[in-house]
């Protein structure tokens, strides 16, 4: 980039890095994610490494934050509360033990702490008493919140002795707090806090000492703002110190040897980050040694003795280059987003659901936009929203074609629903994703039959109906790509296995619409055939509990097709059995049992069985086994790594079982 460029580039990266800066510290209403604001900073950082003369001071390189809010008193602080730079990988962490060696040489530790995801607060006490707490703002100038800060209990007003001391750390709202926050607020017509991190800022912000006082924050303490005339020589010293005082420090704190246990650190915390009680968004990497600490010295804006490694963001931006169409199980197509390759919550996505045409026309998202991902649950990707700003007028609006892209028929939308579908009972794509659906786990479960091995079989026409799957010849597959000896003999015995599954599996499996797997249960329990169900009025059909009249009409038409006879009456000649092999619901009634009419959640892992084997023994003793914790749920079943299920559980007062208390109820 020539030098024209770079001012170019710098005046642009200067603009949105001040809007986006606003939003997020003012506004507190973050318009990007985290990730893409850092970013863009440290692209401003290199423009400027490569050309000094274009830095400025007003430059969003040379400033700590946000400027301080209207309606406080302004503070300035004795020293700078500095922000600290970042770390977005190994290289990075390497990069900066590196230079803290070549500072101190080789005889120095590292503090590792968890760093809490709130709002960077002072608190100042003269003789032990708490005299003015404040904001971070802008590094040198913060806001006077001790009117607020006085509400949080974990901040003592006295301390247990008579210093006058400042103290640095975070406030932060738990996250049973911020959920329970959330609830008051949709209840109430307003619009819920993005994240706890903004409900916590926003609390301390509030001008009514009574509101924040409502919020139930919290706080942890991470540093002395100056230790002169105090008789402590590294910072782990100085955190045993502020305990010592009757102020709140995080106890997951740790002293590393070198960069390789710093390193473990954090593998170890990114894998237990969901079951903390509250948000942390990385972890702060400090010198201990106060004198080493000096040593190394601060920047303009951070010190050079510490560096925050930031988690894998949540939320992350990339460019959108296209948009297929899939022909699901059911018919129905649906939109994929191809992005440019964006790494989101340590795994790297190519593809994220856009859901359907509405859902695109409503966010209007266009084809060469860049925009906002994330993973829902922390599982499926999905496009948020674009970002308007960064349009250049070359991006494409997005139109659902009008006949399948598979079998070529003409796509219908049917009443009340906004899903496009493709209607051809004979369509490739929908037999093949009802081959992948009827061997699933909570189908027929048929393991080593996954969704790869299916479109093989398939495409090289082994494989037509689900019926086929049982006429499977070794020799047919030992011809296929990656099909060893033993794998086949272990899919075929896994194929066989699975003819002795209870009905249930097998209704769920054949995918009739709106037919999910507990209605697949209560089917297979009431009926015990599928004889006797294939045989039902949808007046009886009607009659069960939780069987409405759209499911009844669909069971009823499924039944009442010839396609679907012959292909049941194949099933039953290969040898797939057809009836209901669980208690029925008369068996659990009659139990004395803990669990009868109970609904019961299961969370974390067991180590005695699996989720699905502890299921079965409670539905087989009368519970209802639900997903979610509800004021409905009567109990929690809660193994290691119980995560916020267990704290929703906690927050609504459900009674929460061990394993070790659910196995002893069992045996009883």
């Amino acid at each position: 980039m020539d030098y024209n460029a770079a001012a170019n580039r710098v005046i642009e990266l200067r603009k949105l890095l001040n809007q986006y800066s606003y939003d997020y510290y003012v506004l507190d209403r973050p318009t990007v994610p985290d990730s893409e604001y850092d970013k863009l900073l440290r692209e401003l950082q290199e423009i400027e490494n490569t050309y000094p003369d274009l830095i400025t001071p007003d430059s969003p390189t040379q400033r700590v934050g946000g400027e301080p809010l209207s309606g406080f008193a302004k503070v300035v602080h004795d020293i700078p509360m500095l922000s600290l730079a970042n770390a977005f990988n190994e290289a990075d962490l390497r990069d900066f033990d590196r230079r803290v060696r070549e500072a101190v040489g080789d005889s120095y530790e590292y503090v590792c702490e968890l760093k809490i995801d709130g709002l960077a607060i002072s608190l100042k006490y003269e003789d032990g008493l708490f005299v003015q707490g404040s904001t971070r703002g802008d590094g040198t100038i913060g806001e006077d919140i001790t009117a607020n800060l006085r509400t949080v209990r974990s901040i003592p007003l006295r301390l247990n002795e008579p210093v006058t001391i400042e103290a640095r750390g975070e406030c932060y709202m738990p996250k049973k707090s911020f959920e329970a926050l959330n609830r008051i607020k949709e209840e109430n017509g307003e619009e819920p806090f993005a994240n706890p991190r903004n409900a916590a800022a926003g609390s301390l912000r509030q001008l009514d000492p009574k509101i924040a006082a409502s919020r139930n924050l919290d706080t942890f303490m991470y540093a002395i703002g100056d230790t002169n005339g105090l008789n402590i020589l590294t910072h782990s010293e100085g955190l045993d110190f502020l305990e010592r005082l009757g102020l709140k420090v995080n106890k997951e704190r740790r002293k590393c040897r070198d960069i390789g246990e710093v390193l473990q650190y954090i593998a170890e915390w990114t894998e237990k980050r969901p079951n903390l009680p509250y948000e942390i968004d990385g972890i702060v990497i400090k010198v201990n040694n106060y004198a080493q600490q000096a040593a190394l010295g601060t920047t303009v804006k951070s010190p050079r003795w510490a560096i925050a490694f930031k988690f894998p963001a949540e939320e992350v931006v990339t460019k959108l280059t296209g948009i297929e169409v899939k022909v699901g199980r059911t018919g129905v197509v649906t939109p994929t987003a191809i992005l440019e390759p964006v790494r989101v919550a340590g795994t790297t996505v190519q593809r994220a659901t856009l859901h359907n045409e509405d859902l695109i026309r409503e966010k209007d998202i266009r084809i060469g936009d860049y925009v906002v991902v994330k993973k829902a649950g922390d599982i499926i990707p999905e496009v948020v929203r674009p970002i308007v700003e960064r349009r250049n007028g070359n991006e494409q609006e997005f139109f659902m074609p009008t006949h399948c892209p598979d079998c070529g028929s003409e796509l219908v939308r049917l009443e009340d629903e906004v899903a496009l579908r493709c209607i051809n009972p004979n369509c490739p794509a929908q037999i093949r994703e009802g081959l992948i659906h009827f061997v699933s786990r909570d189908a027929m479960n048929i393991e080593g039959l996954g969704e790869k091995v299916i479109s093989q079989l398939f495409r090289h026409e082994l494989i037509h109906d689900v019926a086929d799957i049982y006429r499977l010849k070794k020799e047919e597959l030992l011809q296929l790509e990656r099909m060893g000896e033993k794998s086949v003999s272990n899919l075929l015995a896994a194929i066989e296995a699975s003819k002795d599954n209870s009905l249930e599996k097998l209704l769920f499996g054949l995918g009739i619409r709106h037919v999910g797997a507990k209605a697949a249960k209560i089917l297979a329990q009431q009926f015990g055939t599928m004889e006797r169900l294939s045989g039902a009025t949808r007046e009886e059909l009607e009659a069960i509990p939780d069987i409405g009249e759209k499911m009844a009409d669909s069971i009823a038409a499924y039944f009442e097709n010839e396609e679907a006879e012959a292909l049941i009456r194949e099933l039953k000649e290969l040898g797939v059995n057809m009836a209901y092999k669980g208690p029925k619901p008369a068996d659990a009634d009659q139990l004395e049992s803990p669990f009868a009419g109970k609904t019961v959640v299961l969370t974390g892992k067991l180590s005695q069985m699996t989720r699905n084997e502890a299921k079965e023994k409670l539905e087989a003793l009368g519970a209802s086994v639900t997903g979610s914790v509800s004021k409905k749920t009567d109990l929690v079943i809660a193994g290691e790594d119980a995560g916020s299920k267990l704290t929703k559980a906690e927050q609504l007062g459900i009674e929460i079982w061990d394993e070790a208390s659910f196995l002893e109820h069992l045996k009883s």
